[in-house]
């Protein structure tokens, strides 16, 4: 049987309206002993993946552990994406043992879940493999988790894909959202992220803006 190309996205690339984005536990206290990212990329990340979520109006769970007895705000970058947003804290390390939490992942009622936070090896790895016990459909953006050693990370990588999860990044999570320059409503923020936060793409949007007037595709 020859199989037949047709002119739309695959069902297994994520859009705005197919999934809820959980940041767990971007606190100070998690980040001191995080070793496997340098802390200034892993805020960076973060700050990528809230700004795309907030344009994007992708619905967000921010929780925390212990956030006023020890482990601290979360990072100031996520904050001020979601202002006024409340943060769901827990005793809990596993974010899927905490009650408020599967309460508001149920009210969402999203059945693909985006997982991001610290550290992967705990308190990533246990709601992943919790969510996909129960169903769920799963992914984590790699670049915008950390842990104690860059050999804690790549393991909990390795148990969360073994276990159905799909791993994405940072950028490549802004960039599935837009996937068509020619949306227009979203081209101004996307690519307003992506100079800011975006690294080396993000420069080379700006050079191109600058010097040529560039635009991605057939934007006007």
């Amino acid at each position: 049987m020859t199989a037949t190309a047709t002119a739309r996205a695959g069902t297994s690339l994520i859009s705005p309206t197919d999934h809820m984005l959980i940041l767990i536990d971007f606190q100070s206290q998690m980040a001191f002993a995080t070793k496997s990212i340098a802390a200034e990329l892993l805020r960076n990340n973060a700050a990528l993946i809230s700004r795309a979520a907030k344009s994007f109006d992708v619905p967000t769970i921010l929780t925390t552990v212990a956030e006023k007895s020890f482990s601290g705000p979360m990072f100031d970058e996520i904050r001020d994406a979601f202002p006024g947003q409340s943060m769901l804290d827990r005793t809990s390390m596993n974010t899927w043992e905490d009650e408020g939490v599967i309460a508001e992942i149920n009210r969402i009622g999203k059945e693909r879940i985006i997982f991001a936070g610290l550290w992967t090896s705990v308190c990533i790895v246990g709601p992943v493999a919790s969510a996909v016990d129960q169903g769920f459909d799963c992914y984590f953006i790699a670049d915008a988790c950390g842990d104690v050693s860059v050999e804690a990370h790549e393991r909990a990588v390795q148990r969360m894909i073994q276990l159905g999860a799909k791993p994405m990044t940072s950028l490549q999570y802004l960039l599935e959202l837009q996937r068509d320059w020619a949306r227009s409503d979203t081209y101004d923020s996307t690519t307003g992220i992506a100079k800011k936060w975006g690294g080396g793409y993000g420069l080379g949007v700006t050079y191109a803006k600058t010097m040529f007037g560039a635009s991605e595709g057939a934007h006007a």
